[in-house]
């Protein structure tokens, strides 16, 4: 007898090969396992500020959206610890300081084209960046406070201070998941743009390694 998983297993079963080694390679491995400096960190944390930026204006306009809303949480918002980060890091002015790479410049574009048109793809991109960074962020955050002395200041993107319990947040935000009303052909959407976004994050990691190399050249 086949077994008809709920939506949210669906989506993580399916998106699961899209978590390969080879989406860690380079940049986010040498960050991880010591070899990346501060500053790597730093190029990091700027590229997100771009994609939070759209993600979160994106939130604001789907506030009346009857499907899309239920997905919305204060609590996940990054950009105001983003900043604080990043002006702890680069400074008063570091917005000037920054700039988009391309692959950054697209995937905010994507995220701008769908939100505009489709609340089902907004959904794909909210999952992948914000359950994403809820999951991995907190560890990835104490790593990095261990490696460059750092306290909350610098941090505080990954932390999520606001959500005292991630897992049981993870699992309100599946349910809601499985609750969406989609027929089986956007929910193929949908994962099918999840996918999308994966595939620019591991892109992502790949401009920031070709960066790096063009500074030390």
């Amino acid at each position: 007898m086949n077994v008809v998983l709920p939506f949210s297993a669906a989506l993580r079963e399916r998106s699961s090969s899209a978590h390969s080694p080879r989406e860690c390679d380079g940049f986010m491995t040498d960050l991880l396992t010591g070899a990346g400096t501060r500053d790597d960190y730093i190029a990091l944390l700027a590229q997100h500020w771009f994609l939070y930026a759209a993600l979160e204006e994106a939130s604001a306009r789907m506030r009346t959206d009857p499907v899309a809303s239920v997905f919305l949480s204060d609590k996940l918002s990054r950009l105001p610890a983003l900043e604080a980060d990043l002006s702890f890091l680069i400074g008063p002015h570091w917005q000037g300081e920054i700039r988009p790479l391309p692959t950054t410049q697209a995937y905010v574009s994507r995220i701008r084209r769908v939100a505009a048109t489709w609340p089902g793809g907004f959904v794909a991109h909210h999952y992948t960046r914000f359950l994403g960074d809820l999951s991995g962020g907190p560890s990835i955050g104490r790593l990095m406070q261990r490696r460059f002395g750092f306290e909350t200041n610098g941090i505080g993107f990954l932390l999520f201070g606001d959500i005292a319990d991630p897992k049981a947040f993870k699992s309100v935000y599946r349910e809601q998941l499985d609750s969406a009303p989609w027929d089986d052909a956007e929910k193929e959407r949908v994962i099918a743009e999840v996918l999308v976004a994966y595939r620019f994050t591991t892109e992502l990691f790949a401009d920031l390694t070709r960066a790096k190399a063009h500074q030390v050249a």
